[in-house]
Order: C-alpha cells, then structure tokens, then sequence
C-alpha cells in the first residue's frame, strides 16, 4: 500500500466564516470549504483521493492566503490565478475548468454550461459534477444558478452562495440568467 500523499490544512478568516485551506507542498490547492462544513470537504477529499492522504495543520502560504484575502477586500479577480489540483474523473475535470472561465460578476445556468461544453443533454452531470467540486470559491461553482435564475445548492449553504454573488455584484431577477445583473436583492 503507497504512503499517504501528505497534504497542508489552513484556516483562513473571511466575512462569511472561517475558510479551510488543503493544498500540497507546491502550495496548489487541493479542497476549499469552510470549517462548519468541514465533514463535506474530508468527503470530497476521500472521494477524490481515496485514504491515501493525511492532512496536517499548517498556515496557509501568502501565495493562497493573499488572493482570497483580496479577492474578499473586492478584488475580485485575485483569484483567477491561483493554482490548483484535484482528482476527479474527465468530465468532472472538464466542468470544474469550464466553471473558472466564469467571470466574477456572471451567471451560468448548469444547462448553460453544458451547451459550453459542448454536451446539451448533460445538465444533470454538469449539476453533479459541479456538486462535487473540492475547491469552490476558486473554481466559482457558486456563479451557477438554475435556469430560472434561482439559487440552486452550494455546498457551502445558500447563504453564502447568495453572500459571493452579491459580493461579486450579481443580482438575481426572475427569469435573468447570464450576464452582469447588478446588485443582489437579499431580501
């Protein structure tokens, strides 16, 4: 059996509660969630990875730690760049990269996406594989809404999901999706 591959875990501050940070050695990250939903993202993790890792505590480097830190001070693009990694079959690798070609600021129906990926009749695989996504926020699974512009789920709670859209100056009207809409009525 190979050695568990030895991943770093991280808790960041933010507005919206404390972020969980896994990333590897070249400080590329591996899962992102925050720490009330912390069960999901050791699931995920052991979905992605089986039981061939460990995880052990370590501040999360200036690399990780600065873009979200901007990305929350509304420099919204901060994050564009930070590197990633994770497990997943093709086609969930395929949507989580198609998922960060979504600006900030836009909204995607997951059927959508699938036209994007060139996969009309895969909506519920897109759903499935964007419910599956380890490093949400960076990898923006929360900028996909229904098709009738509702907030469908998040792993992190639609609270937080509502909270990043608006950040991100979305708002969200019967029947709009796609497009900068403006501010977010959180009423």
């Amino acid at each position: 059996m190979p050695a568990p591959v030895p991943f770093l875990l991280g808790t960041l501050p933010t507005p919206i509660g404390t972020m969980l940070l896994v990333f590897d050695e070249d400080a590329a990250l591996r899962a992102l969630d925050w720490s009330d939903h912390e069960d999901r993202m050791r699931r995920l993790l052991r979905l992605h990875y089986g039981t061939a890792f460990a995880l052990h505590e370590a501040p999360p480097p200036a690399v990780l730690r600065d873009p979200i830190d901007a990305y929350f001070a509304g420099d919204l693009g901060a994050i564009d760049g930070v590197a990633v990694r994770h497990n997943g079959t093709v086609f969930q690798r395929e949507v989580w990269a198609a998922l960060r070609h979504i600006p900030a600021g836009t909204t995607l129906s997951y059927g959508a996406l699938a036209q994007r990926l060139g996969r009309d009749k895969a909506v519920r695989a897109v759903g499935l594989a964007n419910g599956a996504n380890p490093v949400g926020l960076v990898v923006p699974c929360h900028r996909v809404i229904g098709a009738n512009a509702s907030l469908t789920g998040y792993g992190g709670g639609l609270e937080r999901k509502r909270w990043l859209l608006a950040h991100e100056g979305v708002a969200l009207e019967r029947g709009a999706v796609g497009g900068r809409q403006g501010m977010l009525d959180l009423g």
